[in-house]
């Protein structure tokens, strides 16, 4: 299952400047259930780079990806459905709820994310879209892009209603590889600019080993989900009985 897709930012020196370069972190589940990353760097977060990561990926011998979770950074789901052609692309509810507030006034914000949480919460796609429906003819007037967006995203907001809860609480947000990305940077934090790519990449490297020391355990639950991906894709997941 998987991947998380997700960048951090470092400020590196080239050519007698310093530029913002963005260090791209992919999470995968293994067969068994636990954490395998791997990494690269560029000079921008771009669907273009993301495209040649997820191509790197495959050249690594990747061959399927089931579901992908991923924030709605503008081309990235296209990228991983132009490479990956049978995945399902959950974009990450977190960020889409953290975007809409940040429009929101804030005095209002707590009420509107009050009117958010049956949507995100909801038990079937059908009475999420209710509650959805409800947020538009609360809100539309004042925030019609925030409620926009919501329409505009939302196939790929819901993917998750289509799977038991245990996938669910795997799917529907990116904090598997945010909570990583946290961790890296108690390594990197007092490296305000780096002198060179390689120094980036080293640093992350050795972080990303101190923290998959701790990754010893596969996910919570994880036969019951591996059984039900089998159940639902039967050509696609073989269990070794």
């Amino acid at each position: 299952m998987g991947p998380w897709l997700d960048a951090l930012r470092f400020h590196v020196r080239q050519e007698h400047k310093v530029i913002c370069k963005s260090c791209y972190l992919a999470i995968g589940l293994n067969a068994e259930g636990k954490r395998k990353q791997p990494q690269w760097l560029s000079a921008t977060e771009a669907a273009s780079f993301w495209l040649q990561v997820l191509t790197d990926l495959k050249g690594r011998g990747v061959r399927d990806i089931i579901l992908a979770a991923t924030d709605n950074l503008v081309g990235l789901p296209e990228a991983v459905e132009a490479t990956f052609s049978h995945s399902l692309v959950q974009v990450c509810l977190c960020h889409q709820i953290r975007n809409s507030l940040a429009y929101v006034a804030f005095d209002e914000r707590k009420e509107f994310a009050q009117d958010l949480y049956p949507i995100y919460q909801a038990t079937t796609r059908e009475v999420a879209e209710t509650h959805l429906l409800k947020l538009e003819e609360k809100w539309n007037k004042k925030y019609p892009q925030v409620v926009k967006s919501w329409f505009t995203n939302w196939n790929r907001l819901s993917v998750y209603f289509d799977f038991p809860q245990e996938i669910r609480r795997l799917l529907y947000t990116t904090n598997i590889i945010e909570s990583l990305n946290s961790m890296i940077r108690k390594y990197t934090r007092n490296k305000l600019v780096f002198p060179d790519d390689q120094a980036v990449l080293k640093t992350v490297y050795l972080a990303l080993e101190q923290v998959s020391k701790k990754w010893t355990m596969p996910v919570a639950h994880w036969q019951r989900i591996l059984a039900q991906f089998a159940i639902l894709y039967p050509d696609r997941i073989k269990l070794n009985l």
